[in-house]
């Protein structure tokens, strides 16, 4: 082959996707006799960055992102741009495709950075919204992780594990600091709506967007500011987001006079859309969408206070949600329903009466995906090749922790089974924790958690596991009667099926 290729992985996260599609360009250059220079943009940073002599030297640049890249340092080269998913998938393939497919960028009607030369550019909604989840995740993992270790010196339980009483004994030095660890948690919780809007906004129309977006998310989530009960949540976070984006990528446009033009973006363009969404948000939007919010959040209390096999139907929906596409749109989308829904609640009725079903369903079914094709590569031998097993173990690895994405290299090589087992354990595991009542306050999302964290349940210790287990049990059936023996399943390309914890890891470094 002989070319030479440069790349860009990025995913939502940026903790899985992103090095798994590095990794795999790897190997296939290996494979394939081409060169290749990954730059990856991890929930770390860029790391491997590109050059300017590498991008001069490539034959083509690939973007395999979730979210929104600079592009404005590739200006007269060959651009192809994709899913980090297509590289994990076949990344050989993908490369041959950007050769013949590639167009060369800057030319009129094409994107440079977040302004597009010649025409509007309208990026997708997805793209956008997933831009803003990059910069979220690693705040909610701080914020959450922070509120678990608080949360479980402040639960004081009986001699059968049930919460009779919650709090913190601030006259020892340690419930002091545990206290302050759990309103350092509450502060992330406050922040992550507003960052995220921040982030969507600037995947809109770049920096001059980012403070308008988060005064405006955090004034629409303000209760007291707004007057009512609880706040807009994430609906009123992607309203003003996009409200804000588009206007100042609006107010760009206008030719302003050159003695201002240096104050434009620092301080004119945030000041204009902050006015704008301050009056937008406190006259219009803010009061009925939190009011809204407020009405959905009794609703479902009500109906799960009332209606017992409700708390199974709803968290059967998000574990199916949660084992649908392995850390994508769909699953982050449960995901943070279910945060939104118990950090509102908790907010609004206390931690007593807070709704706990779709944040625990989320949590029960995270791990049921790698876990169940770990347990069916053990109860199912002869149905995996040698190199599936050996990626069956780096899915444990990273399922036991509560990492989805330990499932995508077994997707990429068999969608329907894997993605069809996978809903189906995933919601079971998310409809049992609903049925009997259990409730996750914070730490790991997988069988693990009944030890690590703090989990309320019927039995302590006992119903999580068997919960969790119960999908991940069904998964490991599901596919190995689907599979055939190993002797007929071609080995998957190691691009897809080599990638391990170990190499996450590290490049994570």
């Amino acid at each position: 082959m002989g070319n030479s290729v440069v790349a860009i992985t990025a995913c939502a996260a940026g903790i899985a996707h992103t090095y798994m599609a590095a990794e795999a360009f790897d190997v296939a250059a290996e494979e394939h006799g081409f060169t290749v220079k990954v730059e990856t943009q991890g929930s770390i940073g860029a790391e491997n960055v590109l050059t300017e002599e590498e991008i001069a030297q490539a034959d083509v640049v690939i973007i395999a992102s979730d979210i929104e890249i600079d592009l404005s340092r590739f200006i007269g080269k060959k651009i192809y741009k994709t899913r980090p998913k297509e590289a994990i998938k076949d990344a050989h393939a993908l490369v041959e495709k950007a050769l013949h497919e590639g167009t060369i960028f800057g030319s009129k009607g094409t994107e440079v950075g977040n302004i597009t030369l010649g025409k509007t550019n309208e990026n997708g909604f997805i793209q956008h919204i997933m831009s803003g989840i990059s910069y979220m995740v690693p705040m909610v993992i701080a914020a959450g992780l922070l509120l678990a270790i608080a949360n479980i010196f402040a639960f004081q339980r009986d001699e059968l594990g049930r919460m009779v009483a919650w709090g913190f004994d601030r006259n020892t030095p340690i419930g002091e600091l545990m206290h302050s660890l759990f309103q350092v948690g509450k502060v992330g919780f406050t922040l992550m709506i507003p960052l995220f809007a921040g982030f969507v906004a600037n995947s809109i129309a770049s920096r001059p967007a980012i403070a308008p977006a988060m005064i405006g998310a955090y004034i629409a989530n303000d209760a007291t500011f707004l007057g009512t009960e609880t706040g807009g949540g994430f609906l009123s976070a992607i309203l003003v987001a996009f409200a804000v984006g588009y206007f100042v990528r609006y107010l760009k446009l206008i030719r302003w006079p050159k003695i201002v033009q240096p104050l434009v973006p620092i301080m004119i363009l945030p000041l204009i859309a902050t006015f704008c969404i301050t009056i937008l948000v406190k006259y219009l939007i803010g009061t009925p969408i939190a009011s809204g919010m407020g009405a959905m959040y009794d609703w479902l209390t009500w109906l799960t206070q009332n209606y017992s096999a409700s708390t199974f139907i709803i968290g059967a929906i998000i574990g199916a949600m949660m084992g649908f596409d392995f850390g994508g749109p769909v699953n982050k989308t449960a995901l943070i329903f279910g945060t939104a829904v118990f950090t509102d609640t908790v907010a609004k009725y206390g931690i007593g009466d807070a709704n706990f079903v779709p944040f625990t369903a989320a949590q029960a079914a995270i791990s049921v995906a790698p876990l169940g094709i770990f347990l069916a590569s053990k109860l199912f031998s002869r149905r995996f090749s040698e190199t599936e097993k050996i990626a069956a173990n780096s899915a444990f690895g990273m399922g036991i922790v509560g990492v989805t994405e330990g499932a995508i290299p077994f997707a990429a090589a068999h969608p329907v089974q894997i993605i069809t087992s996978s809903v189906a354990g995933s919601a079971l595991a998310g409809g049992l924790v609903g049925l009997f009542d259990v409730k996750f306050y914070g730490g790991i999302g997988s069988p693990l958690g009944t030890f690590i964290g703090y989990i309320e349940q019927p039995i302590p210790y006992v119903t999580w596991i068997l919960c969790t287990l119960s999908g991940i049990t069904l998964t490991a059936v599901l596919i190995g009667l689907w599979r055939k023996l190993a002797t007929t399943v071609h080995n998957q390309p190691a691009s897809m099926t080599d990638v391990t914890i170990d190499t996450i890891a590290q490049n994570a470094k």
